[in-house]
């Protein structure tokens, strides 16, 4: 409904649409999209706990991997349930204050990620280019400074966008084009001038993840510079302590990159693909990032399998 307010109204709820042109199939295809989520979760779970129990890898690098696997089960616990509803139960509805925290809760989430990724890309250069200061330079409590600053940093940089949405008058319709709430597709809504959320948003993606991207950037060229001044055997063993990040990297970014351009320079309001991107960049990340930790990354690889070793024998009659 939409409430009346002298000329203007404001939206008292939204709603959330699925995947058009496919209602029918909706009910089918979440079945792998739950799937996806739980394996999410599951794999994420995995490997906070084995970092969590295993002393010897109470490092700044597996502190920051635990980090990162929190911000991607919060990320996608913040929209897969109500996705569900949608596909199996129809719930399209949602309240305008939830949704608004919903959106704060994503954006700010990926904030936060964003800055755990740019910590992670510090951590290997130290460790590969400056080793000997390493242990002094990122101690267990700064670490943990850091981790405090990237969830302080990423709601507040985000904290304004529900607020700026909030003194919008909302007289047209009140359906999203997404599976849940996204400020660049809330705002559009809006019977009023936007330009304040257009620019501040820019100022957001500009300061949080144009920065965060760039020093992660130099950070690998430097390691680069240093790295290709080894032998090949250490060459290759600094190489592969940054696989794993630099595909985290890329996992996170290319969705989120490809996402904000298509919502800012996308003509077709009617088309799936950003609303197949929006699932993407949400999904995928948690999903794929233990995968890639636990294959590329020998020391979590090893404890996944003693730990999986383990609770077959002990399930063993």
């Amino acid at each position: 409904m939409m409430g009346s307010n002298g000329n203007e109204s404001s939206a008292t709820y939204f709603i959330l649409i699925g995947l058009p042109g496919l209602e029918e199939a909706q009910f089918w295809l979440a079945f792998p999209l739950c799937s996806l989520y739980l394996i999410a979760v599951l794999g994420n779970l995995t490997i906070i706990y084995i970092v969590r129990t295993e002393h010897s890898l109470h490092e700044p690098m597996y502190i920051f991997l635990c980090m990162l696997s929190g911000l991607d089960i919060l990320i996608s616990t913040s929209s897969m349930p109500k996705m569900m509803a949608i596909f199996w139960f129809n719930s399209t509805t949602i309240q305008f204050d939830a949704c608004l925290l919903q959106m704060f809760a994503i954006h700010s989430l990926s904030g936060m990620e964003s800055t755990v990724l740019l910590a992670m890309a510090f951590d290997r250069y130290v460790a590969i280019c400056h080793p000997l200061r390493h242990a002094t330079v990122l101690t267990l409590p700064r670490v943990t400074k850091i981790g405090l600053a990237a969830v302080v940093r990423g709601a507040a940089l985000m904290a304004p966008l529900p607020v700026f949405i909030k003194q919008l008058p909302f007289c047209r319709s009140n359906i999203l084009s997404h599976s849940y709430c996204l400020h660049q597709d809330v705002m559009k809504l809006a019977c009023a001038d936007i330009r304040v959320n257009v620019i501040y948003g820019l100022i957001v993606i500009i300061s949080a993840i144009g920065l965060d991207s760039l020093l992660i950037s130099l950070s690998y060229l430097l390691i680069l510079k240093t790295v290709l001044s080894l032998t090949r055997e250490a060459q290759t063993k600094a190489f592969s302590t940054c696989v794993s990040h630099v595909c985290a990297v890329f996992i996170f970014y290319v969705p989120f990159i490809g996402l904000s351009m298509v919502h800012r320079f996308g003509k077709r309001h009617d088309s799936l693909l950003p609303i197949v991107m929006a699932n993407t960049y949400l999904l995928v990340p948690p999903v794929l990032n233990p995968i890639v930790y636990g294959v590329k990354t020998k020391e979590i690889r090893q404890r996944i399998l003693r730990l999986f070793h383990v609770t077959t024998h002990a399930s063993d009659p």
